[in-house]
């Protein structure tokens, strides 16, 4: 009781409820949250204060931004989610706040794809400034291990370098991505190296257009610091693997570089072990080991960690994907 009360008198105010609507659709920053809603900072940081202090949200700072996100987990959680069930979402609407979610997120898109598409050619070198490229590609195939992979999936496959690396172990592979340059680029790469067992697909990572419980490796590499709900992203990977499938993700550890917000468009400042394993566990893997990947001799390079998770060995089994079939 002494929990639920406070938590119902927060929830209990249309401002509180419209945000924890907005924040039921990824984590948000108090700007963010200000534009959605048109309500001034002030008002926007109060409410969210005292979310906080009753435990339905969590303040998350990362570098110069703070994110706010949804508790998932306790009482406190499961009577915010019982609310919105409960709430006409239409009626929750009525301010027009999810179609400003909806175009918000579309123009942080389009930016980030501008900027894609004007890097494409030179991503590789991009990414060799922070990034020990043959340090990390051995991590990565340690990682994986030596026993064949029936069917992998890269999410987010940028210029397709993790199908070549992991070409090898496996039967068939593709690679999805939103931005059309990079996908070119990866078809051509794959061609010239006559890797016909992979393909390339444009497809939403949040939308994966693949069957539930048929995948055996997925990966994300240097991937999540880019999207709005990196939870979200697990949760999408995870229910396209098949029992003991595997989830492996490469990312920067926690840092403080802000000039990989402005220059290069990431919006997570990285990630502790702490995050993965709790979006690890929320998305119902079994996390299995961390690897830090870090290369002392470049004065610029960021630690790099390989955080892997497999698939409940209950989850339902279904028919794997036939690639070829579905290209």
């Amino acid at each position: 009781m002494s929990n639920l009360l406070p938590a119902l008198r927060a929830i209990a105010e249309p401002t509180r409820l419209r945000l924890l609507a907005v924040l039921a659709h990824g984590e948000r920053t108090v700007s963010e949250l200000t534009e959605i809603l048109g309500q001034s900072q002030p008002r926007i940081s109060r409410h969210l204060k005292l979310m906080v202090d009753t435990g339905l949200l969590e303040r998350h700072p990362e570098g110069a931004w703070v994110f706010f996100r949804l508790t998932r987990s306790g009482t406190v959680a499961e009577l915010r989610r019982s609310v919105l069930g409960l709430t006409d979402a239409k009626a929750l609407n009525r301010h027009g706040d999810v179609e400003r979610l909806e175009r918000m997120k579309q123009r942080q898109l389009d930016t980030a794809n501008q900027w894609f598409e004007r890097n494409a050619k030179q991503w590789d070198k991009v990414r060799e400034r922070f990034i020990s490229e043959d340090t990390e590609a051995s991590a990565l195939v340690a990682a994986v291990g030596e026993e064949p992979v029936p069917l992998h999936i890269d999410l987010g496959t940028g210029t397709g370098r993790v199908l070549e690396l992991l070409a090898p172990l496996t039967s068939a592979a593709i690679g999805i991505d939103t931005n059309r340059e990079m996908l070119s680029i990866a078809r051509a790469r794959l061609a010239d190296l006559k890797l016909r067992h992979c393909q390339v697909r444009q497809g939403d990572l949040f939308r994966l257009q693949i069957p539930d419980g048929s995948v055996d490796l997925v990966t994300v590499h240097h991937v999540l610091h880019f999207v709005d709900d990196p939870a979200a992203a697990i949760e999408s990977a995870a229910r396209t693997l098949r029992p003991s499938g595997r989830l492996l993700i490469v990312d920067f550890a926690r840092h403080a570089l802000e000039e990989l917000r402005s220059d290069y468009h990431h919006r997570h400042l990285g990630f502790s072990d702490d995050d993965i394993k709790i979006w690890f566990e929320a998305a119902g893997l079994i996390p299995t080991s961390c690897t830090c990947v870090t290369d002392l001799q470049r004065l610029e390079a960021l630690a790099t960690r390989i955080w892997c998770a497999r698939q409940n060995d209950g989850a339902p089994d279904v028919q794997p994907l036939d690639a070829a079939a579905s290209a």
